[in-house]
């Protein structure tokens, strides 16, 4: 019922993916429906909700080492916690007991419950972290959306793929998709409310088929791409073993489709891909790899490495190593091995040196990192459309946007270009981004 929390001011913190921040724009925005208000900082709400990310342990400590923050504020003033998210669906009861203080745990299937909770005595502690195998639907205007300009559109959850070394299908369940006018009705929205650019979510969002016609990925992003109003559409996580033909033949064809891909690799030794369960090789990678490039020369593409994992000995690293040389990803998102609970690498022996993965690390990172540079060397001089997605964090006096590689670019302009497309000329670089000038129509 609206307006039921109409005194309550609540603040969500996030940690891990775009799925996670989507749940968090969700949470708002039920929160909000029932008449809350959202802080700006922690220390000035009654709620602080921690929406969490478990794919990592390094993720995972992110939460019990802020839970000793919300100690300091909760000595001050009467404010209810809650944990939301991955680790709440892996961990459950244990987040309730008294060295943690929380109030209430809710799993990723579950959101929907917070407006009952809130409204029941605070002393009453609370969990759920229940499955359904059918897609809870939200009404498409629910999201709170972080930005005016790019929205997040969640198309599926869960993963029936249960890599070695990955938890998901443990905290986010098995597969189960959205159906597709659902979909399109939340895009055409955001459409009406004049964003220009979506992203399509999932957990392994290329395995996608509609629950009501039976229809593929591809049929979902041709759908999408008639969608009057939306310029960009881009989607993630892909698995590499779902990447088909048939989707880069689509993302060709289909000009509102960006440019750009994150296809995960993992790791350039086939033999560790086996281990990890990956199914696929390093030679078929690489020859979609090829074909995508065939099919979009100026294609962006990222991806996901891994090191350290068990076994994993420096010949097998050195062949991930070649495979960063040979594609020279647009961006990478590099980790050092960590056993996750219920995961069949977790049976295996850690058998990396800690310092090792380590060094292995830094050396994943430092070939990015040059290579990024020598990437966007070439860059300068040219002129790219960019859509602006307000002022740059780190230099206020600049605005900041993405590229259709979803590179970051800030620039100079002299009029407010916030939510449009622009050319930029690129003047100069970093590792992690382009500096340019907005190039006056």
């Amino acid at each position: 019922m609206s307006g039921e929390l109409e005194n309550l001011t609540f603040f969500v913190q996030t940690f891990g993916c775009q799925m996670n921040e989507s749940d968090s724009e969700r949470i708002a925005g039920i929160l909000c429906r029932a008449g809350a208000t959202k802080a700006a900082r922690p220390e000035d709400s009654d709620l602080i909700i921690v929406n969490t990310c478990a794919v990592r342990k390094k993720a995972e400590e992110k939460l019990f080492s802020y839970i000793g923050r919300l100690a300091q504020i909760k000595k001050k003033k009467p404010v209810r916690v809650g944990v939301v998210g991955c680790v709440a669906q892996l961990r459950g009861l244990e987040l309730l007991e008294k060295k943690y203080g929380m109030d209430f745990v809710l799993g990723p299937d579950n959101y929907a419950e917070l407006p009952d909770i809130l409204r029941k005595s605070p002393a009453e502690k609370h969990i759920s972290t229940a499955w359904s195998a059918e897609w809870h639907e939200t009404p498409s205007d629910l999201a709170i959306h972080e930005s005016t300009v790019s929205a997040f559109v969640t198309v599926m959850e869960g993963c029936d793929n249960f890599c070695a070394y990955c938890v998901v299908p443990f905290t986010r369940g098995r597969q189960k998709y959205r159906p597709l006018p659902s979909i399109i009705r939340e895009i055409e929205e955001l459409s009406r409310k004049g964003f220009k650019e979506i992203q399509l979510l999932g957990q392994n969002v290329n395995s996608y088929r509609d629950p009501q016609s039976g229809g593929s990925f591809p049929d979902l992003l041709r759908a999408t791409s008639r969608v009057e109003g939306i310029e960009w559409i881009r989607f993630l996580t892909s698995h590499p073993k779902n990447f088909t033909l048939e989707i880069a033949a689509t993302m060709e064809g289909e000009k509102k489709i960006c440019r750009q891909l994150h296809l995960p690799l993992q790791s350039g030794a086939t033999s560790v891909l086996k281990r990890m369960r990956r199914s696929y090789t390093r030679k078929e990678y690489l020859e979609k790899i090829a074909f995508l490039r065939r099919l979009m020369p100026d294609i962006s593409l990222s991806t996901d490495i891994i090191v350290g994992f068990p076994g994993e000995s420096e010949k097998e690293f050195e062949e991930s190593l070649a495979v960063l040389r040979e594609v020279r990803f647009a961006n990478i998102f590099s980790f050092r091995y960590s056993p996750r609970p219920l995961t069949r690498a977790s049976e295996l022996k850690d058998d990396v040196p800690l310092e090792e993965k380590g060094r292995r690390l830094a050396e994943v990172q430092a070939l990015q990192k040059q290579i990024q540079l020598e990437n966007h060397s070439r860059k300068v001089g040219s002129v790219i459309k960019v859509l602006c997605l307000g002022l740059a964090k780190r230099t206020p006096h600049l605005y900041s946007g993405r590229n259709e590689g979803y590179e970051v670019v800030n620039f100079l302009s002299q009029d407010d270009c916030i939510g449009t497309f622009i050319n930029v000329r690129v003047t100069g670089f970093g590792p992690y981004s382009l500096y340019g000038e907005r190039i006056p129509v």
